[in-house]
């Protein structure tokens, strides 16, 4: 088979307050329309012709009146981070909540930490990660200490300057850390957070890398591989899913990157699966609530969602989908407990709305690329039609 998927999470793009919020703390969240309430409406003529304004009342937004296939998907296990939400979209749901740390790490975990990867830590508590290297920054380069927090994610953060540790020891620094976080405390990401300049002037950088841990069970990443299917991730999906399933990763530390290798393999790549990650309305923008960054990172976004339904081939499929939220209008700065929205453009069929768990994405792309399903991993195959490639390329004015 010739046939291709794209699917592109939009990080963070949430579309309404999943029915358990409240218990994380998110009642009333709703991502994309709170963003666009902010800036006054948002542009994105290209979404929204796909119909992402029949998803959801989102201001600037009209519903279209020829959408693709479109919806919220929800989880069906806990959580609301960045790697149990990519699980989800590839049918591994989390049994339990991955440990959290509000309180910062415990000592044993600490000394454990220390033990191995030789050095010692401050901080340890929850931050913001541009505010930590302000904070502690100048504290680390005068006593070497390593700075490490967390946050309300499953996540295990370690700052360091290059001058002090150059990224490829921070890089093997935090992959000793990832092999002894394990049992109760195998927390789903040790990241690590290099940055760079003076006191008063820090500056992360793009040398970022994500440690996390297995996913708790077999994905359609897993399927698509054992049936040689290529599948191609850019950005974090790799390291997200630790590389299980994922034949060729390509870099997508920022959303330009990202954006251009996406657009690269639409052009070049003769079969197989694109899993995308755009993080920079998540990590630039969604965490600082800078909702004009949101926005304009929406519009980069919109531009590139034009040229790849010009891309597509009539046996091409491309689903524009998120991993969970982060509304501008919480009062506090993580990740929210949401829907995620689905748009699905596809050839030969009618446009219909399909809401279901978000693990149908990677029923889809297994049925699409083999034929086949397993119903042993949760989800469903997107069912009833299509929005046809052909109608995409009316609906999109050429560039």
């Amino acid at each position: 088979m010739t046939a291709r998927v794209a699917v592109v999470v939009l990080d963070a793009c949430g579309v309404g307050a999943l029915p358990d919020a409240a218990d994380y703390g998110d009642a009333g969240s709703d991502t994309l329309p709170h963003v666009a309430l902010a800036v006054g409406g948002l542009n994105l003529p290209n979404l929204g012709r796909l119909g992402l304004g029949n998803i959801t009342k989102i201001l600037g937004v009209p519903a279209a009146s020829a959408p693709a296939v479109h919806g919220r998907l929800h989880p069906l296990g806990p959580g609301k981070d960045s790697t149990t939400g990519h699980w989800e979209l590839m049918g591994a749901v989390t049994p339990a909540p991955l440990p959290t740390y509000p309180g910062g790490f415990p000592p044993d975990v600490v000394a454990r930490i220390e033990q191995v990867s030789g050095h010692t830590f401050c901080c340890n508590r929850p931050y913001s990660g541009t505010a930590v290297i302000d904070d502690f920054g100048e504290h680390h380069l005068q006593t070497g200490e390593l700075i490490l927090y967390t946050s309300a994610d499953s996540v295990l953060q370690i700052a360091a300057h290059d001058e002090i540790l150059p990224e490829p020891e921070l890089h093997a620094v935090c992959e000793a850390i990832r092999g002894v976080m394990v049992g109760e405390h195998a927390v789903g990401r040790v990241i690590a957070r290099p940055f760079t300049g003076r006191p008063g002037a820090f500056e992360r950088t793009t040398g970022r890398r994500d440690f996390s841990v297995d996913p708790p069970s077999r994905t359609y990443l897993d399927e698509l591989h054992d049936d040689r299917v290529p599948v191609h991730s850019v950005g974090k999906v790799h390291d997200l899913f630790a590389g299980h399933g994922i034949d060729v990763a390509h870099k997508g530390k920022t959303n330009e990157q990202a954006l251009g290798a996406t657009t690269d393999l639409l052009r070049t790549l003769e079969r197989g699966l694109i899993f995308t990650n755009l993080v920079e309305t998540d990590q630039l923008y969604g965490h600082r609530k800078d909702v004009e960054g949101f926005h304009a990172a929406l519009r980069e976004i919109d531009e590139a969602v034009g040229e790849w339904v010009r891309l597509l081939r009539p046996e091409d499929l491309l689903i524009l989908t998120a991993d969970h939220g982060v509304d501008p209008d919480t009062d506090h700065s993580d990740h929210t407990r949401e829907y995620v929205p689905l748009l699905a453009v596809y050839a030969d069929g009618d446009a219909h709305r399909h809401d279901g768990p978000m693990a149908d994405v990677g029923a889809t792309v297994l049925q699409w690329l083999t034929g086949r399903e397993v119903p042993e991993i949760p989800g469903a195959p997107i069912t009833g039609g299509g929005f046809s490639a052909a109608d995409a390329l009316s609906a999109i004015p050429p560039a």
